[in-house]
């Protein structure tokens, strides 16, 4: 049968919630362009039930995964860059549509996305490193400090980098132990909505990461103000927005990661994605706890045990 005889089999984008993918409870979509304006799929407009339904699965989640050890979770990690590398095709033409790149542009994207995955599995038993350590003290004592992850994270993704960015900010929150709740890109949310399925077919634990797709204020406001959300990172907000949800934030004494100024004339994210990305991310959602711990009584020969 030629290709002219054939019925067009379009791709369903669903959300990424608790290790499945529903619909949004509203039944509402909306229609996603490429740059030229032109359709290319139908994406769900979650509503904030849908907000609430993932911070239950991302708190549902926590406990495991951050009872894991780091050492798994960088496995783990790693195990999503090869998945993603396995069906890097489909990203470099959903990226290029999505962003208006030409193919070899948004192949070097998506293959900057799979090698920053890499970069935080290799981080996730590394971190606690340079983020704790023995603390000196006048005393008979020892004193360790050592992080911890925060709990649940809202994430609201990058509006213009939809994958690399996307990872950016993924990557590092689950990679300290952390659950995130993430608001894809609104415009672009079709390669965010495409990683829920890498990452349900990866070693990720159902709840770890909910993938969000619509109106980056409608989902962000609920997120901001729930009392079970432990901190929210604004990079995909403008700077009214921000504004706005970092006041809600205050309410439960959220960590708030505030999003870099934006020039409103840039064509771009105000953060450079393609540069080295250091470990600022993965402290931004540590807790530091500390423990003492008494060495013994000292003697006149010195301390004993």
């Amino acid at each position: 049968m030629s290709d002219q005889n054939r019925l067009g089999v379009f791709k369903t984008y669903k959300l990424y919630v608790g290790g499945k993918f529903p619909r949004s409870e509203s039944g509402r979509v909306y229609e996603v362009t490429d740059s030229k304006g032109q359709w290319l799929a139908n994406a769900p407009q979650s509503s904030r039930k849908d907000a609430r339904d993932a911070v239950v699965a991302a708190r549902k989640a926590f406990g495991g995964w951050s009872g894991a050890t780091a050492y798994n979770r960088g496995q783990v990690l790693y195990r999503v860059a090869e998945m993603l590398e396995g069906r890097k095709e489909q990203f470099v033409r959903e990226v290029a549509a999505s962003e208006g790149l030409s193919k070899s542009k948004a192949a070097a994207a998506v293959d900057a996305a799979i090698d920053r995955w890499v970069w935080y599995a290799g981080w996730t038993d590394k971190i606690g490193q340079i983020a704790g350590g023995a603390n000196p003290v006048a005393g008979p004592f020892f004193n360790l400090s050592t992080p911890e992850p925060t709990g649940v994270v809202a994430v609201l993704a990058p509006q213009k980098s939809s994958f690399l960015g996307l990872v950016s900010v993924i990557a590092p929150v689950i990679a300290t132990g952390n659950t995130a709740v993430v608001v894809a890109s609104a415009d672009a949310p079709l390669p965010a909505l495409s990683l829920g399925e890498v990452l349900a077919t990866s070693d990720v634990p159902g709840g770890v990461v909910n993938i969000l797709s619509g109106a980056t204020a409608e989902i962000a406001a609920p997120l901001a103000a729930h009392q079970d959300v432990n901190a929210i990172d604004l990079t995909g907000a403008d700077a009214e927005l921000a504004k706005e949800l970092e006041i809600a934030a205050a309410d439960n004494l959220k960590r708030v990661l505030r999003p870099q100024p934006v020039d409103a004339d840039s064509a771009s994210d105000s953060e450079d994605w393609t540069a080295s990305p250091g470990t600022h991310r993965l402290t931004a959602f540590l807790e530091t706890k500390t423990v003492w711990h008494p060495t013994g009584a000292l003697g006149a020969a010195g301390s004993s045990y």
